[in-house]
């Protein structure tokens, strides 16, 4: 359609340069999109030829209007377009392509009150007329900016507003000239008032010293989801899981002992900055000075760390004559090769699975911490440990606080307040002079502090929907619970795997019998045996698996299952008129015995 219409436009147009245009009512001509000029006929009639092009951008006069000088750059006014012969508003033959849009005339000039709109940039492509202004349209004017006696003004009043509102800090004196009724009753009240005050400010304290605790703790971020839930999300057994930042500190030290073991080995000075590179190109992640020190605080005799000078760099930015923090593997007498001292493969997996044991050793401590904090206490033995509490969420346990790492000597330099003091004492004014004392004072006294002891956990108190139970009652379920517990942190893994046989049990007894009563067989072997009960069990087994459950149906149930060699061949006897009903029961209750051990 669009391409009909441009070609249609086209073709009108070239016409109307050989046939003269029909005065008044003619067809008009739809304007291009590209908005091109369109050149129309002379009022008289005669076809006129089209203009040159221009040798500007300038819009060329049309028609048989002559271009007026002085007018080029700029728009014509209304009076100049009526003053030219022939454009009358009665009489107008050719009519503009152009659509102006006519704003109506302002009655009169604004009123001197009120104050003037701001001035607004002219859009992209119009210029402003100045026969607008001779015509007596408002032209926008700049709003006066504010003097500097009334910013004064403003900033003045708006300080003895916030003096209103902020409350004193003393209360008012009692008038003199008051009464003794009068006097005793603002007595009571400024003592409630100062009682509110300090409530106050006794609350605020206590919430700020709450809530310190806790952001120091988290470090003032939120721990991704896949770090707090990472226990979880583990596709094995449960048991003593480690938390994921310990995980990966233990993969940090397994990088570490990887580095310093090469560097070792080939008689290199092993520099921190050695391995760091190295463990964040392994790792891909960040590896700091703290990292080093949570090692040494989970195995102390791994390394031997020292700060060294005069260590070949090779144009690693650090100057020869700077110190650098330098580690050592310690290592046992025996431990030689060629007369050196070696690091070996199998002492590198001793050195990692002592480090993975002292994790758990600590995840162990709040453990048992967790469990001294319940109700009622419990205490399980560490040695028999074998999982952990199933409310201990494991991925929030506390980060390894670093130990201290050895620093570089620090000569001639000024690190306390005390020292800067008793350094500079007479080269500085009084005034600062103070400062540096009541600042020295302040810091001995908080280093004199007691340590803060963490408090231990409150026992959870009764809720209320509890109330009116006997407590005793309460207490026993509670033991029993607790025993429940203790049997599962201190289960092995012989026990589980004998939980998970009988857990399929019951299920299993009923397609035992359907494949007797389907064979019609009082005895089968035990292959044959196996084999129909891992097609028919909806679980897939093995047919060895499978074997274990039977032989647990004959230690279990000796009157209803029977196993029985035959020179080669073993096989496996079913009786057929016991009740299914009751088997179940019987297998059920074994299973739930063995949890409750």
């Amino acid at each position: 359609m669009a391409q009909l219409r441009l070609t249609d436009f086209f073709g009108r147009a070239k016409a109307a340069a050989t046939v003269p245009a029909k005065r008044g009512g003619g067809s008009r001509l739809k304007a291009a999109p590209g908005g091109a000029p369109v050149h129309r006929e002379a009022e008289d009639g005669a076809p006129t030829p089209p203009p040159p092009l221009p040798a500007s951008p300038r819009t060329p006069y049309r028609g048989a209007v002559p271009a007026v000088p002085g007018l080029a750059g700029r728009k014509r006014s209304r009076r100049e377009m009526e003053a030219e012969p022939g454009t009358g508003t009665g009489e107008r033959g050719g009519k503009s392509a152009r659509k102006r849009l006519e704003l109506p005339r302002d009655a009169g000039p604004p009123p001197a009150a009120a104050s003037p709109p701001p001035a607004e940039p002219p859009p992209v492509g119009r210029t402003r007329s100045p026969s607008r202004e001779q015509d007596g349209g408002a032209v926008p004017r700049k709003a006066p900016r504010l003097e500097l006696e009334d910013l004064a003004a403003l900033q003045s009043r708006l300080q003895r507003m916030k003096m209103k509102m902020k409350a004193p800090s003393q209360l008012p004196p009692i008038p003199a000239g008051a009464g003794a009724e009068l006097r005793g009753r603002l007595e009571t009240l400024r003592g409630l008032e100062l009682r509110l005050r300090d409530k106050a400010a006794a609350s605020g304290a206590q919430a700020q010293d709450a809530t310190a605790p806790a952001a120091a703790g988290d470090g003032g971020q939120k721990l991704p989801a896949y770090q707090r839930f990472h226990a979880l999300a583990q596709d094995q057994p449960p048991g003593l899981t480690l938390p994921y930042k310990y995980k990966v500190l233990a993969e940090m030290f397994r990088s570490v002992d990887t580095i310093a073991g090469m560097l070792f080995n080939r008689a290199e000075t092993i520099t921190f900055a050695k391995v760091k590179q190295g463990v964040q190109d392994m790792m891909r992640k960040q590896f700091e000075e703290r990292h080093v020190g949570q090692i040494k605080a989970v195995y102390p005799t791994s390394y031997l760390l020292r700060q060294e000078k005069n260590i070949p760099t090779f144009g690693s930015g650090v100057k020869k004559s700077d110190y650098q923090l330098t580690l050592e593997p310690v290592l046992g007498e025996d431990e030689k090769l060629c007369g050196r001292p070696h690091l070996s493969a199998s002492r590198l997996l001793e050195r990692r699975r002592e480090f993975n044991r002292s994790l758990v050793n600590i995840v162990k401590q709040h453990h048992a911490a967790f469990l001294a904090g319940l109700t009622p206490p419990m205490v399980v033995p560490e040695d028999k440990l074998t999982r952990w509490h199933p409310r201990f969420n494991v991925d929030e346990v506390p980060d390894i606080s670093p130990a201290e790492l050895p620093r570089p000597p620090q000569e001639g330099r000024i690190t306390t307040a005390q020292e800067l003091l008793s350094t500079a004492r007479g080269m500085m004014i009084p005034k600062m002079e103070k400062a540096l004392a009541n600042l020295a004072l302040r810091t001995a006294e908080a280093g004199a502090g007691e340590p803060v002891v963490s408090k231990a956990p409150s026992p959870a108190s009764t809720s209320s929907a509890l109330k009116g139970v006997s407590q005793e009652l309460l207490e026993r379920i509670r033991a029993k619970e607790a025993r429940k517990l203790q049997a599962l942190m201190t289960r092995d893994a012989g026990q589980e795997e004998r939980l998970a046989l009988l857990g399929r049990l019951p299920a299993m007894a009923r397609v035992l019998r359907n494949v007797f009563v389907a064979e019609k067989k009082p005895a089968l072997p035990l292959e044959v045996a196996c084999a129909r009960m891992a097609e028919s069990f909806p679980t897939q087994m093995t047919a060895g698996e499978m074997e274990k459950h039977l032989r647990l149906f004959a230690e279990l149930l000796p009157d209803w299952v029977g196993i029985h060699a035959v020179r080669t061949d073993t096989y496996i006897k079913l009786d057929k008129n016991k009740d299914v009903g009751l088997v179940v029961e019987r297998l059920t209750k074994a299973a739930k015995e063995a949890e409750a051990l």
